[in-house]
């Protein structure tokens, strides 16, 4: 069974600060989210978890292997370089998704995100050394069949980027609603699920879905780990057998394996 520590990145009073005194430059702003980004996937990143951008000035990470001293850390480091803080909340579920419930629920009590006296707020759960299992984390990596030939060198980029966004919203949706899966978009033609333990047929499922919605052909690697990053890593390789082979679906390990290594 696999256990999603998320941690929900809120950027604290962002709205407001945006336009006070006076709206401020638009590209200075972009360039303020890029550089927030880049030093929280660093930072997270370098502690084996995974996060991604979604709206920017609100972010989501799988931190399965970070503790509260780290998610403390974060928050002092970003409060010394930047102009702005950021708040912290954790969740730990089967469901990533309900995971994200928890950490959602534990922050907006702490007040709106619009909030000028709610600054740096950390709380939520995290999953100590003994609850820890290599089924804790299933990542899925997605990729686009083929998508340099069908739309990168046939369509213009905004065309292109039109194909490929419908087929992550389609793949986005499916999963949440029906597996409790967080779907994110990272570049290119790649989309990376934070996953409960799904199967092959569930991948399959999904693949069919997509391709019959939005006419994107999909194709995923998907792995098991401890962490995020043994099992994005893992999800990689998986998805260089696809490729090779011409396959759609391809685990690193045979579930059946990721549930024996933990009897």
């Amino acid at each position: 069974m696999t256990n999603a520590q998320l941690t929900l990145i809120q950027i604290d009073n962002y709205g407001p600060w945006t336009v006070t005194p006076e709206p401020r430059r638009e590209m200075d702003l972009q360039t303020l989210q890029s550089r927030l980004f880049a030093d929280l996937a660093q930072f997270v990143g370098s502690r084996d978890g995974y996060v991604f951008f979604t709206r920017f000035d609100n972010m989501v990470a799988i931190t399965n292997g970070l503790d509260a001293e780290d998610h403390a850390l974060l928050q002092e480091s970003i409060g010394n370089r930047y102009p702005v803080t950021i708040s912290l909340a954790t969740g730990v579920d089967a469901a990533p998704v309900e995971a994200l419930e928890a950490a959602t629920e534990g922050l907006q009590r702490e007040g709106s995100a619009q909030d000028g006296d709610r600054r740096e707020v950390r709380n939520g759960g995290y999953l100590s050394g003994g609850d820890r299992t290599d089924e804790d984390v299933q990542i899925a990596h997605f990729d686009v069949n083929d998508a340099t030939g069908k739309y990168t060198d046939r369509l213009n980029e905004f065309d292109s980027f039109i194909q490929i966004e419908q087929g992550y919203a389609t793949l986005m949706r499916y999963l949440r609603e029906e597996y409790g899966a967080l779907s994110f978009f990272v570049g290119g033609d790649n989309i990376i699920s934070i996953c409960p333990a799904m199967d092959a047929d569930d991948y399959r499922e999904a693949i069919d879905h997509v391709e019959a919605e939005a006419g994107v052909e999909l194709k995923v690697g998907v792995g098991t780990a401890e962490t995020p990053h043994e099992a994005g890593m893992d999800a990689k390789h998986a998805l260089e057998r696809c490729r090779h082979d011409g396959t759609i679906v391809e685990f690193a390990r045979p579930i059946e394996d990721v549930e024996l290594a933990t009897d």
